[in-house]
């Protein structure tokens, strides 16, 4: 009888594990959003070593710009890139900062990502160098809140980016997920 319960057990787990893998989840598509160009004319500011993760920057967003298929409009001036750098020249990219579009609605936007490349790279990015974006990774993700309900479906979307440094401003191809 013993063996017999292990023998239905047995089959039971086999059954289910089938169950549970008959299924694949769908695949990602990236579906363009916009266009975003982050204009960072101001100062840095340098808090030094704040923590074990490294130094503290603060990085203040002075405007830009945003324009897509379903999304177009400036970027405010109030926001700021709270980074922060590890002892091999990660950055952590942790941005806050409101949108505007054309016809008036606000949306918050949060991005989180990393930075990384060569020594040499990251100096001459820290330099206000343009730099082949081939050189340096430079991604993030994209959490947006609105009230707007002609935004409303941004505040349920992942949303990934592409970036670059570009003179005094960071350019990015946004994607949502589908």
């Amino acid at each position: 009888m013993k063996k017999v319960v292990t023998l239905l057990c047995g089959i039971c787990l086999i059954a289910l594990s089938h169950a549970e893998t008959q299924y694949n989840p769908p695949p990602i598509q990236l579906e363009p959003l916009a266009k975003f160009s982050v204009d960072l004319n101001a100062p840095v500011w340098e808090l030094g070593t704040t923590s074990d993760a490294g130094k503290r920057r603060i990085i203040p967003i002075t405007g830009g710009t945003f324009e897509g298929k379903s999304l177009k409009g400036r970027i405010l001036n109030n926001g700021a890139d709270w980074q922060i750098v590890d002892s091999k020249g990660l950055a952590i990219i942790d941005t806050r900062y409101l949108l505007e579009t054309d016809d008036g609605a606000l949306i918050y936007l949060q991005t989180k990502g990393y930075r990384h490349g060569s020594a040499e790279t990251l100096k001459q990015l820290a330099q206000g160098k343009d730099v082949d974006p081939k050189n340096y990774y430079f991604k993030i993700t994209m959490q947006f809140e609105t009230s707007s309900p002609k935004y409303l479906w941004l505040n349920q979307t992942v949303a990934v980016g592409s970036a670059m440094r570009l003179g005094k401003a960071v350019i990015y191809d946004a994607y949502t997920l589908k």
